[in-house]
């Protein structure tokens, strides 16, 4: 292991003996590195006074990285004392505190830090992110900053307030490596913004991996997360190393988080805690390194009250909170979206489509958007496919509309119903998702976020006939 080597100044700011006495010994913990140490405390109120002499200690010390130490503070404080400390100091700072909620962490990154740590403080926590800060620092480069922001935000198109509120968090909340919590309804964007927070952040070079826990049977959770060792159970005749160890580095992010069963949350609860991990069949403690990027679109509060979802997880995982709304909420960006699809669809199909008539785009603002930006995305899609000319018209928008509710039998159960429904709308969604993409099921399958294989089931449990959809296209 390469011996690495820091000047760490910790700032002190509320006397808080316990947490910087923790935060000490974290620091001192680092086995094969040298962290030089410099401990001061100071109150807000002889900040205020000698905040000059605070910098000239700065100066002699010369540290590679501050931490400061913070309890709850008022706005004007914050803002008072970030503006001194981010303003003059060209070191990194990572501010540590129990205090703070959501929006003052939002506001402390905003306002110049580099990264912000809430206790319980672990060494598999705190110090990779020591190092990675101090790497990204070194490492810095115009290129690498471009390619992070195309990756990471070009797909996030909008420009109506509610919308902008949220996005703006995510290159704070990136360079950041506190958990992340994204709600919104369904096809709202959430991977979408999970991608940008990893492309924007120190990770980014290293694996973005993404799973929907509603897609995993229960009884599997498990092992998908943290993999097993050979012979772990009947049938185990290989390891499986587990998400957790393929992320390592990276980012894992687990769309659908409610879906996790109880027994699951607990070993993730301790992973975030602990940085540590067992495969099943396996007595040797694991250690990963990865930042974990959570979503739902339930509110997962409820689920804490009715016993479905732990507490303490929660907490966990909310540490920043991103909250997309629904497109619904946002109409004003209905056209700047479907002009961006229009554009990204005519470039993918090799049409000249350029442009929507009054009539379709008036389709487009009356319609309801249960889906969201992904429905809006598969509309103008199929509307380019279907155009013959270089505008898309009112006749080239086809939505799709739920059952009326006449067409549900009184007489049947409500399994029968939804049964029944849920496989009328699976046969039109793959139809529909075919015919917008020339009968090209790989392409199919990623609109519909699914692995080719589970596709080509749905395929074939439909009796969907390929030939007569290939033998549609122009």
């Amino acid at each position: 292991m390469t011996s690495r080597h820091a000047k760490v100044f910790v700032l002190d700011m509320f006397h808080e003996t316990g947490l910087t006495g923790s935060l000490q010994a974290v620091l001192e913990s680092s086995a094969g590195s040298t962290i030089r140490l410099q401990r001061e405390v100071w109150s807000f109120n002889e900040f205020q006074r000698g905040n000059g002499q605070f910098l000239d200690r700065i100066s002699g010390f010369d540290p590679d990285v501050i931490f400061l130490v913070l309890d709850r503070l008022e706005g004007k404080q914050l803002r008072e004392l970030m503006a001194i400390i981010f303003g003059a100091l060209r070191q990194p700072a990572i501010v540590v505190s129990a205090g703070a909620d959501p929006d003052q962490i939002i506001e402390i990154l905003r306002l110049g830090a580099t990264d912000f740590i809430v206790p319980p403080l672990k060494p598999n926590d705190v110090l990779p992110r020591l190092w990675r800060v101090l790497d990204q620092q070194r490492n810095k480069t115009p290129l690498a900053l471009v390619l992070k922001k195309r990756l990471g935000l070009e797909q996030l198109v909008g420009e109506s307030p509610a919308f902008l509120t949220e996005i703006q968090k995510i290159p704070l909340v990136a360079r950041c490596d506190a958990s992340v919590l994204i709600t919104g309804e369904t096809g709202t964007g959430k991977e979408l913004c999970a991608r940008a927070v990893h492309y924007l952040s120190p990770r980014s070079g290293q694996p973005f991996i993404p799973v929907s826990c509603g897609a995993i049977p229960s009884e599997l959770v498990e092992n998908e997360l943290f993999g097993h060792v050979r012979g772990a159970f009947t049938g185990a005749h290989a390891p499986h190393p587990g998400l957790i160890r393929e992320a390592d580095g990276g980012t894992l992010f687990l769309d659908d988080i409610d879906c996790l069963p109880l027994q699951a949350q607990v070993k993730l609860l301790r992973f975030l805690q602990e940085r540590e991990y067992k495969q099943l069949g396996s007595t040797k403690t694991n250690r990963a390194d990865l930042r974990i990027v959570a979503a739902t679109n339930i509110n997962l509060e409820n689920g804490v009250r009715d016993g479905r979802f732990r507490q303490d997880l929660f907490y966990r995982l909310n540490v920043i909170p991103v909250n997309l709304p629904a497109l619904k909420d946002r109409k004003e960006d209905i056209p700047l979206l479907a002009y961006h699809f229009l554009a990204k669809y005519s470039r993918d199909f090799a049409k000249e489509c350029r442009d929507f008539s009054p009539g379709a785009m008036a389709v487009l603002l009356a319609h309801g958007w249960s889906g969201n930006v992904r429905e809006l995305e598969n509309v103008v899609a199929r509307a380019v496919v279907f155009s013959e000319g270089t505008t898309i018209r009112r006749g080239d928008i086809m939505l799709h509309s739920p059952p009326a509710v006449d067409s549900w039998a009184p007489y049947e159960s409500f399994r029968t119903a939804k049964a029944r429904v849920v496989e009328q709308f699976e046969r039109e969604y793959i139809e529909g998702l075919l015919k917008t993409h020339r009968g090209n099921i790989t392409r199919a399958a990623q609109a519909a976020e699914k692995n080719r294989r589970a596709f080509w089931e749905l395929i074939r449990k439909h009796r969907i006939d390929m030939d007569a959809i290939k033998a549609g296209q122009p």
